[in-house]
């Protein structure tokens, strides 16, 4: 079926079945947290929680388990975007047709998934981001002023060389359709925090829409936060991430991270368990 096809098919009628709905938390020292935005979830629409934990040094794990949570322990640190990885790769072979990210830190409010994905359910996106900038609460919620000007400004960068008009593009509330995930070959990009940001790009660059919508957001001590040395690396990292997009767009440079389907970096051995179409 083409993608055309496929979201036509989508947007017409009645749904014969359920979307399966799967959420993800890739976590790291949430001990504090994790119940809260756990508490938060509308059950009634998630169909499993699946949360990956990058070798905590609290009680992350065991908090997971009693909760009843599919948890996944890394052997060793992978980073914030090795963590994904394991957090998508999970969630195909759990058989999800909607995937959303959430950070198990409570800075968002987990109570608004039916809202974040309904744009998918519709047919209407592929991805959907849970936008601190949209509403004009940010300040409201704590967000210190150099966050906000970085964000912007960065925002603004991925505006004009992607050609979207997103309020913000750095956001830890996601969530995707699976064919987006079958697609993208998340598995090339970076395991450290601009794995984000060459999400998006990735989007783009293999066709696919994204929407967003407005949440609120809490930053208090527990709340997890990149420091500035860290948020410094993640901002040069993001405008490398644009410059390989162009290069890719412009056909100057051949960019596998923008062109090789995610079936094709797998392993064949693999493929059964991620893709639900015999030919991925």
């Amino acid at each position: 079926m083409t993608r055309t096809a496929f979201r036509q098919a989508k947007g017409v009628g009645e749904r014969v079945a359920k979307e399966r709905v799967i959420v993800v938390m890739p976590a790291y020292n949430a001990a504090k947290t994790l119940e809260r935005t756990y508490r938060d979830l509308p059950m009634d629409v998630v169909d499993k929680i699946i949360l990956v934990d990058d070798v905590s040094q609290d009680e992350t794990v065991e908090i997971a388990q009693r909760l009843g949570l599919k948890t996944v322990v890394h052997i060793q640190n992978k980073g914030y975007g090795g963590n994904q990885k394991t957090c998508y790769l999970e969630a195909l072979r759990e058989g999800a047709d909607i995937v959303v990210m959430l950070h198990p830190d409570y800075q968002y409010d987990s109570t608004l998934v039916p809202a974040l994905i309904a744009p998918i359910q519709r047919g209407e996106a592929d991805m959907m981001l849970g936008s601190r900038f949209l509403g004009g609460q940010v300040r409201a919620g704590g967000m210190p002023l150099y966050k906000i000007i970085a964000n912007r400004f960065l925002t603004l960068c991925e505006n004009l060389v992607l050609g979207l008009r997103l309020s913000e593009a750095h956001t830890g509330f996601r969530a995707y359709r699976r064919e987006m995930l079958e697609t993208i070959p998340f598995l090339l990009n970076s395991d450290d925090f601009v794995f984000d940001s060459e999400v998006i790009a990735q989007a783009v660059a293999f066709g696919f829409r994204i929407g967003e919508i407005g949440v609120p957001t809490r930053y208090f001590e527990e709340a997890s936060s990149v420091n500035f040395r860290r948020g410094v690396v993640y901002g040069l990292a993001t405008l490398w991430t644009l410059v390989k997009f162009l290069l890719h767009k412009w056909g100057l440079a051949e960019i596998p991270q923008f062109s090789k389907p995610l079936r094709e970096v797998v392993s064949r051995y693999h493929r059964a368990g991620l893709f639900r179409e015999a030919g991925g």
